[in-house]
């Protein structure tokens, strides 16, 4: 196991930690040598093996937790939230490194994160939970385009899908005959465009830009309806209001309070059961 806290012993030398568990079985020293140092080479710990973990750096010292594990040559690897301590930098290139280990050493992980985007790069096959109870099985990418329930569709992609309630007549007559079991509707922030048409089949949102984050090749545009929008019914088209947010590529944007007008192919747009417990195919 390789924790978040890396439960590593703080008396003890990067070798003793990775040697700790191989000398409580009982295992020769010499081929305790050949395991850490071999350990120590895949993860770039040899320089640093008489250190203690007080001289190392977060990423180090889950090197050296991790090191720990592989000593052990297990038939599985289970990770607990190992990168919850990082720095937002440090953990980006402790993902990257996890997951050259993982392809060189070939051992089955069971990699446990609450961090969307951790689960969607290291990932084979993605397991989404919700109350200990599992919300779909499959590829990464597949259930970021196809996602089950609203749970999964909120939780897998950063920003989160807008999910937005309407009744299932509306859906009936604005989105082309789809399932009276639906009753909500989600759309991928990068699925809008800011235009003044309403693509047929699709969807059109009166908007007034709330705020705005540039955040280099991309930017991400939050609106809301107005509160007189909303006591006025939908035109042919149009979904019912709710805050949203739209990411357009490039570094322009709308205005802060400027009214801007989103709208969604009919092929980006995502049907749910009005529980958002299951989706609902056109």
């Amino acid at each position: 196991m390789v924790f978040q806290n890396y439960a590593l012993y703080p008396h003890m030398s990067v070798y003793n930690n990775m040697a700790y568990g191989l000398r409580n079985r009982g295992m020769a020293e010499a081929e305790i040598k050949t395991r850490v140092e071999e350990a120590a080479r895949v993860l770039e710990l040899s320089a640093m093996l008489e250190r203690k973990p007080r001289q190392l750096s977060g990423g180090q010292r889950q090197r050296v937790a991790m090191g720990r594990a592989i000593v052990r040559q297990p038939k599985v690897f289970l990770f607990d939230e190992p990168l919850s301590n990082l720095d937002a930098k440090l953990r980006i290139a402790m993902r990257v490194e996890i997951r050259k280990l993982q392809r060189r050493l070939n051992t089955t992980s069971i990699y446990v994160t609450h961090d969307q985007l951790e689960a969607m790069t290291l990932a084979d096959i993605l397991v989404v939970m919700n109350g200990g109870q599992v919300e779909q099985v499959g590829n990464p990418l597949a259930i970021y385009e196809r996602p089950a329930t609203t749970f999964v569709a909120s939780f897998i992609g950063a920003p989160p899908m807008n999910l937005m309630s309407t009744r299932p007549e509306e859906i009936k007559s604005q989105l082309g005959g789809a399932s009276s079991e639906a009753g909500i509707v989600g759309i991928r922030p990068e699925d809008f465009v800011i235009t003044d048409q309403t693509p047929t089949g699709g969807v059109a949102l009166p908007l007034t830009v709330e705020a705005i984050e540039r955040v280099g090749a991309e930017t991400f545009v939050y609106g809301s309806r107005e509160q007189e929008d909303q006591r006025v019914a939908a035109t042919p088209g149009e979904l019912p209001p709710g805050e949203v947010i739209v990411r357009i590529p490039g570094t322009d944007a709308p205005a802060i309070g400027q009214k801007i007008r989103v709208a969604a192919a009919r092929a980006k747009l995502h049907l749910f059961s009005g529980d958002g417990r299951k989706r609902i195919e056109a």
